[in-house]
This record gives C-alpha cells, sequence and structure tokens, in this order.
C-alpha cells in the first residue's frame, strides 16, 4: 500500500519512516562536527538519544501497523533511471520491517548508553581518549546502515545498507587497530572481516543481477508476483538467485565456510561485539531469506540446502565452543551457533520460528556480551590496583601475573562475590542461552527444534529435516554445556589471580542496561506463547500463508533434559573436580578437565578445526605466494628490470643510436651533402661559360635570339 492510500484509511505514523535513518545522521554529524569541543558524556548522550529517538519512531511505526496492519511503502526520491530500470528511494513499513527497526534500535541504543561508560575507561586503558567521540560516530553510522538495508523496498536499496554494515563492521572491528598480536592483530581482524564479506557480497550481487535480467525490476513485490511464472519456465532461475543469496548469508551472518570473520571481531570494544551479534549485521542474513520467502517457498531444495547449512554450522559451531578460553570467543562461537539455528529455521519454511529466535537473541546475547564487557573491565580495573599497591606489586610477580589477559577465563574465578549484579544479569542469560524455560531462549529455541521434529520434508529422497532435528539437538545440548562451563569458569570457585579477587561492581551506567537487558530475556517469550502466537499473528500481515508449529511436548521435554544435563555435566568436571584447584598460582593450575577426557577432540576443537590454518594453506598462501612472484618476478624482474630496462630501454637506446648515427648522419646528412655536391658541379659547369668575352656572350644572346624565333614559327 502506497502512503496516500494509508493515510486515507485513518491517521498513522508511516510518513516519519524516514526519520529512523535521517535522526542517527544527524546524531553522528553533530557529534562530528562539535564532538572535539564537548564533555565526553554529551558525546554519548548526543549518539544514545539519536539512537533512542530511532526507536521511538520505530514504535510509533509498530503502533500504526495494529490500526493498518497492510503497512506502507514511502517514498523519498526517484534514485535514478536507466532505460526502462527505475529505482525509487523508498522505504517499507510492513510488521517484517519494523520487527527489525525495534530490535536494531531497542538493542542498539540499550548499547549505546552501556558505552558511554564502557568507553570512558576503554580509551583511557588504551591510550587515546580523544577515539571516544569517533567511536560513537562509528556506532550511529552502524545503526544507519542497518536501518537502510531493513526498510528498504528494494533489493537494491538493501544491498547499499547491506554494503554499509559491511563497512562499520570493519570499522568498529579495528578501532584499536594498533593493537593486538605484533602491533596489527586488530588491523587484521578488520581485514579479515571486510574480505570475508566480500565473498559474501559478490554472491549477492550476482543475485540481484540475475533477478534484474529475469525479471526486468529489483522491486520486492514486483519480483515476488513474476517469481511463479518464473519458476514455472526456467526454474534454474530462482534456484541460481536463491543459492547466490545464501552466498550472501553465509558472510554476514557467518554460516559455513564463511564464518570465520566472525570470532576475530573480537578484537573491537566489546559494546560494538554486542552489536554485531546481537542487533545489526548478522541478522541481515536471516532477515533476507525471511523477506525473500516467496521466492524459497517455490525452490524447495534451495530450502533444503539452508536449512542443511544452517544445522551443520549450529553444531560445528558449538563443538568449538566447548574449548575456548577467551570469554569473548565462547560467546562469538555461541553466536555463529544460534545463527546456525535461525538460518536452519526459515529454511525450513519456519520464517516465525527463525524471526522469533532472532528477536529473542538479541535480548540475551546482548546481555551476555555487555556482560563479559564489564566483567572484562571488572578484571581490568582489578590489575590495575594490584599494580598500584605495593604489596600486591610483589605479589604479582611472584604469582607470574605482572602481565594477564583479562579475557581469559582461567585469570578469573570467584567474580560472583565483588560483581553480583554482572553475575546474576549474566546467569539469566547464560539460562536463556542453555534453553532452560521459561525463559525466551527457551521458547525461541523450542519452537525451531518443534518446527524440525514435525515438518516431514524429503529432498533428492532424503528427510532432510530428520538430519535438521538431530544436528540441532545435539548443538542445544553443547550449547548448554559450554556457557555452563564458562560461567563456572568466570563466576564460580576462588579468585585464580590478584586481578580477579579485587574486581568490583561497574556504574550503573553499564549495570541499569544489563538490568533492561535481564528483564526482556525473563518476560520476552511472552511475544510469542505456545498456542497463542503473537508474534506469529503480528509478522502474519506480512508473511503470507504461514506455516505455523504447534508446542510439541515430547521435544520440549528432550531438549530441557538436555540442556540440564548439558548445565549437570559442565557442574560436575568444571566444579567439583577443579575448582578446588583454582587458588594456584597461575604455572600450577591443572589444564582443563576436559582436555584428558576428550584427548585428541579437545586439541581440535580448541584449534578450531584448524579450518583458518586450512584456508591459509589453499587460499591465503598461494595467493600471497602468487602476489610476491607477480611483483617480484613479474612485476619487478621481467617488467622492470628485463622488459623495461631491456626491451624497451634498450630498443629506445638501439633506435636513438640509429637515428643519431645511421639515419641522421648518413641518410639525412648524405641526402644534404649528396645536393651540395651537384649544386657545386653545376655551378662548376656553369662557370665554365663565364669567359669574360663579349663576343661570347654576343652569340649567347644570338643563338638564344635564334631559338625563340624558330619555336614560335615552328609553333
Amino acid at each position: 500500500m502506497l502512503l496516500s492510500e494509508a493515510a486515507s484509511s485513518g491517521p498513522n505514523f508511516f510518513f516519519l519512516v524516514p526519520l529512523v535513518v535521517f535522526i542517527p545522521v544527524i546524531g553522528l554529524l553533530t557529534n562530528m562536527i562539535i564532538g572535539d569541543r564537548i564533555p565526553e558524556k554529551i558525546i554519548g548522550i548526543i549518539g544514545s538519544t539519536a539512537s533512542g529517538l530511532a526507536f521511538l519512531v520505530a514504535v510509533l511505526l509498530g503502533i500504526s501497523l495494529l490500526n493498518h496492519p497492510d503497512g506502507a511503502i514511502v517514498p523519498l526520491v526517484n534514485w535514478f533511471t536507466i532505460g526502462e530500470l527505475s529505482v525509487d528511494w523508498a522505504f517499507q513499513v510492513d510488521t517484517l520491517s519494523v520487527t527489525m527497526m525495534l530490535v536494531v534500535t531497542g538493542v542498539g541504543t540499550l548499547i549505546h548508553i552501556y558505552s558511554i561508560g564502557y568507553m570512558h575507561e576503554d580509551v583511557r586503558h588504551k591510550g587515546d581518549k580523544k577515539r571516544y567521540k569517533r567511536f560513537f560516530v562509528f556506532m550511529n553510522l552502524f545503526i544507519v546502515t542497518m536501518m537502510v538495508l531493513v526498510s528498504a523496498n528494494n533489493y537494491l536499496m538493501l544491498f547499499v545498507g547491506w554494503e554499509g554494515v559491511g563497512l562499520c563492521s570493519y570499522l568498529l572491528i579495528g578501532f584499536w587497530y594498533e593493537k593486538g598480536k605484533d602491533g596489527i592483530g586488530n588491523a587484521l581482524a578488520g581485514k579479515k572481516a571486510f574480505i570475508t564479506n566480500r565473498i559474501g557480497d559478490f554472491g549477492m550481487l550476482l543475485a540481484i543481477f540475475i533477478m534484474f535480467w529475469a525479471f526486468g525490476t529489483v522491486d520486492f513485490y514486483e519480483v515476488f508476483e513474476q517469481a511463479p511464472a518464473v519458476a514455472a519456465a526456467a526454474p534454474w532461475v530462482l534456484m541460481a538467485i536463491t543459492l547466490l543469496m545464501l552466498v550472501g548469508v553465509a558472510g554476514k551472518s557467518a554460516q559455513i565456510p564463511l564464518y570465520v570473520w566472525l570470532p576475530d571481531a573480537m578484537a573491537g570494544p566489546t559494546p560494538v561485539s554486542a552489536l554485531i551479534h546481537a542487533a545489526t549485521m548478522v541478522t541481515a542474513g536471516v532477515y533476507l531469506i525471511t523477506r525473500s520467502y516467496e521466492i524459497y517457498n517455490l525452490v524447495p531444495e534451495a530450502q533444503a540446502i539452508v536449512a542443511t547449512v544452517g544445522a551443520l554450522t549450529a553444531l560445528f559451531a558449538a563443538t568449538i565452543a566447548t574449548a575456548q578460553f577467551d570469554i569473548k570467543k565462547v560467546l562469538a562461537y555461541s553466536t555463529i551457533s544460534q545463527l546456525g539455528f535461525m538460518v536452519a529455521a526459515v529454511g525450513m519454511g519456519a520464517y516465525v520460528a527463525g524471526m522469533f529466535h532472532l528477536v529473542a537473541h538479541a535480548f540475551f546475547k546482548a546481555l551476555l556480551f555487555l556482560g563479559s564487557g564489564s566483567v572484562i573491565q571488572g578484571v581490568e580495573y582489578g590489575q590495575h590496583h594490584a599494580e598500584h599497591d605495593s604489596n600486591q606489586k610483589n605479589e604479582l610477580k611472584q604469582r607470574g601475573e605482572e602481565q594477564i589477559d583479562p579475557q581469559d577465563i582461567r585469570n578469573m574465578g570467584g567474580i560472583r562475590k565483588t560483581m553480583k549484579i554482572t553475575f546474576w544479569t549474566y546467569i539469566i542469560g547464560a539460562l536463556a542461552l542453555a534453553g532452560v524455560p521459561p525463559l525466551v531462549g527457551f521458547i525461541s529455541k523450542d519452537e525451531i527444534l518443534a518446527e524440525a521434529d514435525n515438518l516431514d520434508q524429503v529432498i533428492f529422497g532424503i528427510p532432510y529435516t530428520d538430519i535438521v532435528y538431530i544436528l540441532l539437538t545435539v548443538a542445544a545440548f553443547l550449547t548448554a554445556f559450554y556457557i555452563g562451563r564458562q560461567v563456572l569458569y568466570v563466576f564460580f570457585g576462588k579468585p585464580r589471580t590478584l586481578a580477579a579477587q579485587h574486581t568490583k561492581e561497574n556504574p550503573l551506567i553499564m549495570t541499569v542496561p544489563l538490568m533492561i537487558l535481564a528483564f526482556l530475556t525473563i518476560w520476552g517469550g511472552g511475544m510469542n506463547l505456545p498456542r497463542v502466537h503473537t508474534f506469529a499473528t503480528w509478522l502474519e500481515q506480512t508473511l503470507q500463508h504461514l506455516h505455523l508449529g504447534e508446542f510439541d511436548l515430547r521435544v520440549a521435554i528432550i531438549s530441557t533434559v538436555l540442556g540440564l544435563i548439558g548445565l549437570l555435566l559442565a557442574y560436575l568436571i568444571y566444579y567439583r573436580r577443579y575448582q578446588a584447584q583454582h587458588d594456584l598460582p597461575a604455572e600450577q593450575r591443572p589444564d582443563d578437565p576436559l582436555r584428558p577426557v576428550l584427548g585428541r577432540v579437545f586439541t581440535l576443537f580448541e584449534n578450531k578445526y584448524w579450518v583458518d590454518e586450512l584456508y591459509w594453506t589453499l587460499f591465503v598462501n598461494p595467493y600471497v605466494s602468487l602476489s610476491k612472484f607477480l611483483a617480484d618476478v613479474v612485476d619487478w624482474r621481467f617488467l622492470h628490470d628485463w622488459f623495461h630496462d631491456v626491451v624497451i630501454a634498450g630498443l629506445y637506446k638501439s633506435y636513438t643510436h640509429w637515428l643519431a648515427g645511421d639515419f641522421d648522419l648518413k641518410i639525412i646528412d648524405g641526402f644534404a651533402n649528396w645536393l651540395a655536391r651537384i649544386v657545386e658541379k653545376f655551378a662548376s659547369w656553369l662557370r665554365k661559360s663565364e669567359t669574360g668575352y663579349v663576343r661570347n656572350y654576343a652569340l649567347s644572346v644570338f643563338l638564344g635570339l635564334i631559338l625563340i624565333i624558330g619555336f614560335i614559327l615552328l609553333r
């Protein structure tokens, strides 16, 4: 429905939709212009207010959709017209786009507020206070580009936002670009994210090109309207489009095989990790498939591939998370795994379940990442405190703790006593991730498992939904285990370092967002309770003919029991057998108790299956070797030393030598000298006629006269 048509049916706020983009733009421009002349808190307030006002606009749009469920398309300008292709910069207002707007700006605002306190300490710890302004400019830009992506009414405008979030992730992951391993580790992490996503974006671009070639348009509804006819006439076209979109999804939403950038994204400040992993970039792929559901529904083979990729990713990443020691990387692989759940859901056609898990995950994963940031700053404070206490400074040396990694969970322990708000909110997020009822993570995850168990779809003679269900169920069990392991390492037992011993709770500016997210994690499941389906009813206004799965008690019991077993197993391994030795000095601490149990399998998980090393061997090293060969051998030795110096310069020198010698001296000068000799000989012959006798001259005149008269008479 166009805006003019929506307005005729009653008052609404659809006309405000451009503000979800323009308000954050105003926020970032304000900080860019005056940020150097105002206090830090004002910079943070401006950035947070910009995101908060965008959230308010999204709320008003949601209220409008309650009265006008068909939504509206709000055109802004004609972007460009080339031949028959005319693309408008227009905003899509429907329940799907507004859901994403609410999640991005709502959770994003809480992260902005948290960042006011977090970055105040971080810029001082890293030694560059001036970057405080830059951080909030980049964060507002992230909100802007994500709003462009989810509010677009055509694939080309969506791609602008798609590329924009990739740029913002690069800027924020490498925010402390001079830090990290060898002084370039963070910069390399940002580059890795950027390059990996370019691979996915290439697939996305090819999908758009084929779409324009087949449909003559990139507008959502025009494509969807023609899709059945194209599917009947040339089914390979839709197969190509959907699979190429999956390549884009694998890049943005970190699925196999392009997931490798997301763990390295932990190089950015923790609020960046929360924003990327919970509310913005990684959700773009799930949104893309859901938005394109009318195309995917026509290609069941592509749906099966999408679901299988998602399920494999969920299990694969969960196994890696069980053996990581960086508090943020455990959560990073958890995000990859949970994104696998979402991708598997939308691949099965369970779009409501996938989108609901996206919303639920935004709540509890933002809570966990911000909680991890709170813990990290607590450990950094404890380390700083110990370094400046004369008595404890000596003890630091004795224990070998002068330099510890504040993100290594083995350097923590007992923090529940000193950071109580962080502890309790983190526990809520961890239990939600583990799928413990009645938290939002249980309800959203259980819907996906129920859909996988109840659907009976066979592709190529294989009941792929059964495979998906098994893979996701095992992943759910491992999820409970690794988050239980992390919680026990971080919060329970005795402090294993002086830094952990002297942690303290962070200020309210950081803990209040944790409490709000914990509240949403507890009560968020009410949005889509079994047999109520409020969220499904909401999305059904946009996603027509939805399959709504029913609550499956058997599946719920199995998943809950497995989750509790995972938590119990973590308790038995990491608390009863291990915690008693946690207060030993670093060099005397026992290794992870799971290593002797799993042996080489644990090493495999700890080293992430050596996938990065495999990629380096198969792709990066050959590329580097090829580039060195091209630079050294082809460019320098061949082009410069031989072709330039020998061929071009040698030929030029030989040619100029020939021109100066043979051509100029022998030919040009020779010809000139020959002419001179001819003139000289002719002059010498003429000189003989100059005798000096008058009679000879008179005779010559007489003979000439006779010749002239004879010529005239003969003529």
